[in-house]
This record gives C-alpha cells, structure tokens and sequence, in this order.
C-alpha cells in the first residue's frame, strides 16, 4: 500500500486518534476496512495498531462478542512480524478486508480521546535507546503472549481490559519511543498474565 498522504507515521497518541477518526467519518455508515486503517497509520506503524486494539475494548464498542479475540488475531500477527524485524506490516487479504463500520471508529475516538490526552501528555521520549534492538523483539514476545490470554478471559466480563492495557502500554512505547514505559509494560504483562490467570481460574473452579 501507499504511505498515508499525511506523510509519515503518527508521534502521538492524538495524532493516531485523529486519523482513525477521519477515516471513520470518511467510510461512515459503510465498513472502515483494517487496510485502509493500515494506510492511514503508515506501513511501519506498529505502535499505533497496539494502541487502537486495546483502545476498541475499553471502548463500548468493545463490548461486541468476539471482537477481543478477533483483535488479538490480528496483534499476533502484526507481533511476529515485529519480532522478525519487518520494516513494512502486512496483513492477508481475508484481514486486511475486515473492519468496523465507519460510524464506530469515530465514536472510539470520540470516546478515549480524554484518555488520549493524558497519555500524550504522560508519555514521551525518556530513555530511547531501551525502544530499540533486542527491547522491541522482547515487546514483540510480550504481545503474542498476553494477546493468547484474550480468548478465554473474553468470557468473563472486563477480564480481557488487563492484557489488553498491557499491550498499548507497549504500544506506546514504542510510538514516543519512552524505554522507561517499556520497562513499565514489561512488568505490566507479567501481571496482567497473572491476574487473567487467576480470574480464569477461579471462575472456571
């Protein structure tokens, strides 16, 4: 695909929110697909795309059955090919066709833009160099682990907002390039791995 006309991948969490909502306005009542997503965000934004996911499931949006599980399908890939070092994300076609109506993305923006802010505001380049080399693979392992935690705790109610704020804490590491946030979602994913554990277990007791 095309580099986005915007020239360049987002910087910031608000920047990511403002083209997910422009591309929801643009596709309305009609389906935003996850390829024009990839379009708009930049063919290397992985960032982004660990940011929007987790973003979807605290959202009521989230709330639709089967999107947690279906939104960590398409993280796993997009964390192998972080972890394999692809310069460029690329999702197959029966994916890269799937999306949510237009309509919906606007509101997820609308929604966690508050959030939005604070991060923006919170988060930026400290510690740059733990955003690079073997860290990235290192976010890459964490993703795909925490991401097989969502099917099963997608039956229990809120169980999945724990990996999944995991995962955009990686997400935004590695958009601002913030190494202490790295270290942050690194101790994050423990704990939610552990907390999903613990609550899938105890209801399935």
């Amino acid at each position: 695909m095309a580099e986005n006309e915007k020239g360049g991948d987002p910087h910031s969490v608000g920047e990511v929110l403002d083209r997910l909502k422009e591309l929801g306005e643009q596709a309305g009542a009609e389906k935003a697909k996850l390829g024009d997503m990839l379009e708009a965000l930049g063919q290397r934004a992985y960032g982004p795309f660990f940011i929007i996911f987790p973003l979807i499931d605290i959202s009521p949006v989230g709330g639709i059955p089967g999107l947690p599980t279906a939104m960590a399908v398409v993280m796993i890939l997009l964390a192998v090919q972080l972890i394999l070092g692809r310069k460029h994300l690329w999702l197959p076609g029966f994916l890269a066709n799937r999306g949510l109506k237009g309509e919906k993305l606007v509101k997820v923006a609308d929604k966690t833009r508050p959030i939005a802010k604070r991060m923006d505001k919170w988060f930026h380049g400290r510690l740059p160099a733990l955003t690079k080399g073997p860290m990235v693979k290192v976010a890459g392992v964490a993703v795909v682990l925490l991401c097989l935690t969502v099917p099963p705790l997608e039956l229990l109610p809120f169980a999945s907002t724990a990996p999944m704020a995991a995962i955009m804490a990686f997400g935004i590491a590695l958009l601002v390039r913030d190494g202490l946030l790295m270290i942050v979602a690194c101790a994050l994913s423990v704990g939610a791995v552990a907390l999903g554990a613990g609550l899938f277990v105890s209801k399935s007791g």
